[in-house]
């Protein structure tokens, strides 16, 4: 991200020009390549699972199509429910993924570039039309894939955590108490979405160290 980023966050919100202090330069690399075809289905893949689970069987699943590169939406349709489920994917996660992967063969899913020239909001609606991708599907679409700037999921747990880490809360703040708060963060959200996810993770290195 923008030194102007950094420089914004920090100018309006003394306790986020800590966190960046603390935290140091944000590294948020977006995968510039990828289509937002693939990004949903990795979402959906890692949705409700820690890292290492859903990364292991988003291997397998990839491991199943005969190669590294990511499967094809029909080579998908293709693919029995019984091997999808062998992977480890949930019978909501197979109906999810082969929804998805008709819908972008059908071309119902944006290309990247068709997704560049879209609002925000016209992806939302476009998107979440599909079988188990909501907001936050998105969302993670919106940062992670087409690197969009102004992006604040405020139902994401490890941001309402991160928030009520640095801003010293005792119990996880609402959604829309983020929302009004970032709105001062603008049009750099993004930014201090990465730095949230951030501090959630060193707190909960803090209390696995505790143990």
């Amino acid at each position: 991200m923008t030194p102007a980023a950094l420089k914004h966050l920090a100018l309006s919100d003394p306790i986020m020009r800590r966190v960046i202090r603390t935290i140091g330069p944000c590294t948020l690399e977006p995968q510039l390549r990828r289509s937002p075809y693939e990004a949903l289905v990795r979402a959906v893949v890692y949705q409700q699972l820690h890292g290492r689970a859903a990364a292991a069987i988003l291997g397998r699943f990839i491991a199943l199509f005969g190669g590294k590169a990511f499967p094809r939406p029909r080579t998908v349709l293709a693919m029995s429910t019984r091997k999808m489920r062998g992977a480890g994917l949930s019978r909501a996660k197979v109906r999810a993924i082969k929804d998805i992967a008709k819908r972008a063969a059908a071309r119902q899913i944006p290309s990247r570039g068709a997704a560049l020239r879209m609002t925000d909001e016209e992806l939302v609606i476009k998107l979440t039309a599909a079988r188990g991708v909501g907001r936050w599907t998105v969302e993670m679409l919106l940062i992670g894939t087409l690197g969009r700037g102004d992006i604040l999921p405020v139902d994401d747990f490890g941001i309402r955590e991160g928030f009520r880490v640095a801003y010293g809360l005792r119990k996880h703040p609402r959604p829309k108490a983020v929302h009004a708060h970032g709105e001062r963060w603008r049009p750099h959200r993004t930014t201090a979405a990465w730095y949230l996810w951030r501090v959630a993770d060193r707190a909960k290195r803090v209390v696995v160290a505790k143990r």
